[in-house]
């Protein structure tokens, strides 16, 4: 699958080349979906698209469990480049990487907490039936405030965001995160 639009590579607004240069300098490169989307559209969406994660943030969730949620989503969804920036994230900010690269196993793995498996549950609901049983949302009780429930929510949905725009026009992984899943049969050579 190729990508829509050919990505903007020199964008023509001194703004956009500001918004670029922070790019290369957050993750050593311009990420494919500002190339792509965010160069076409008004530049105050890159200004509010650059205002969501200092404010989840300030989010009361952990950032391990918010990257987890991020990751999930994008699993179920099949965003290649969400994946990859989500996992590029958590080998840059956490010891423990390997929980991240197996999410997808969150209920039967060890690694995760009750906690983590509920809000994943619920995210995996929310995903996929576009809403949230009784049952899961009495289980994000019993582990999480008000707030942080809302938190949880938001973070689905906020990712869905991503999801979506990426998917429309075909934007993949950026080969941000070059290590191979844990999970998968190693070659042999």
């Amino acid at each position: 699958m190729s990508i829509r639009l050919i990505p903007v590579e020199q964008p023509s607004s001194p703004l956009m080349k500001l918004v670029y240069w922070f790019s290369r300098r957050q993750v050593g490169k311009v990420i494919s979906p500002l190339k792509t989307i965010y160069a076409r559209l008004p530049f105050r969406f890159s200004w509010w698209m650059a205002q969501i994660q200092p404010l989840e943030a300030r989010l009361a969730l952990p950032k391990a469990l918010r990257v987890l949620l991020r990751i999930h989503v994008a699993q179920l969804n099949t965003c290649r480049f969400c994946i990859d920036i989500g996992q590029a994230e958590a080998l840059k900010a956490f010891v423990n990487q390997e929980k991240f690269f197996r999410v997808h196993a969150f209920e039967t793995s060890p690694q995760f907490t009750e906690a983590e498996r509920a809000a994943l549950r619920f995210a995996t609901e929310l995903t996929l039936e576009k809403q949230v049983s009784d049952a899961t949302y009495r289980l994000c009780q019993r582990y999480f405030s008000e707030q942080q429930v809302i938190g949880i929510g938001w973070m689905v949905a906020s990712e869905h965001f991503y999801n979506l725009m990426n998917l429309a026009f075909h934007v993949e992984s950026d080969g941000l995160c070059q290590l191979p899943h844990p999970a998968a049969p190693v070659p042999q050579v």
